[in-house]
């Protein structure tokens, strides 16, 4: 759910994850009612092992989700710069030499998925660093419910060519412990693509409102 694995309108089976996982429907099922209470999922009907969907997000909504996303982001990267070590921004900076290998690799589905895992790693692990962890379960939450609709964009959104710079310029105020400088890359990292979705999601729902 959080790279983007799901699409929107696609069914979860309980028992198809738990035989995927090798464990028992009671721990699986749990993870979907936390899920859907937690709006990320939607419950579904009975049947063929049970389970849940994943909702379709409306573009007004993914733009609040970004504007919010935005804010309590940016935040926990400021927080993180009082916390790094050199350590960590090492760290930081394989998954960034990570994502750029992904680029230069033949297109496909496993070098999106690639890129996305590790763009997810480099963001998640920023936020970490701040050890906040209401804010960084709200953050959670928040990709949670986003991550669909990155599946649901493509091909006409392919995040794994875009440039990197603003993940260049946050790791490189990260690394000299400018917390404003880490937030102000992170914010503009999310509201560049979260505007760029947001209008392949309006064109989408005129489309369909004319058809």
């Amino acid at each position: 759910m959080l790279a983007g694995r799901f699409a929107p309108g696609e069914r979860i089976l309980l028992r198809e994850i738990a035989a995927e996982l090798g464990i028992s429907l009671t721990p699986v099922r749990d993870a979907v009612n936390h899920l859907i209470a937690e709006r990320v999922l939607e419950r579904g009907s009975g049947g063929q092992g049970g389970g849940a969907t994943v909702p379709f997000l409306g573009a007004e909504q993914f733009r609040q989700l970004t504007i919010i996303r935005a804010d309590i982001e940016s935040r926990a990267a400021l927080e993180a710069a009082l916390h790094a070590t050199d350590d960590d921004v090492a760290r930081l900076r394989g998954c960034l030499e990570g994502m750029r290998t992904m680029i230069e690799q033949e297109s496909g589905a496993e070098r999106r998925q690639g890129y996305l895992d590790l763009h997810r790693q480099f963001h998640f692990g920023i936020y970490a660093l701040a050890d906040l962890p209401v804010i960084h379960d709200t953050i959670e939450n928040l990709w949670l419910r986003c991550g669909p609709m990155l599946t649901a964009v493509l091909p006409e959104y392919v995040p794994y060519l875009k440039r990197a710079d603003h993940h260049e310029v946050a790791l490189r105020a990260l690394a000299q412990r400018d917390g404003e400088g880490v937030a102000a890359a992170i914010r503009r990292d999310i509201t560049e693509a979260g505007t760029y979705i947001h209008m392949l999601l309006q064109t989408a729902e005129q489309e369909e409102a004319r058809a």
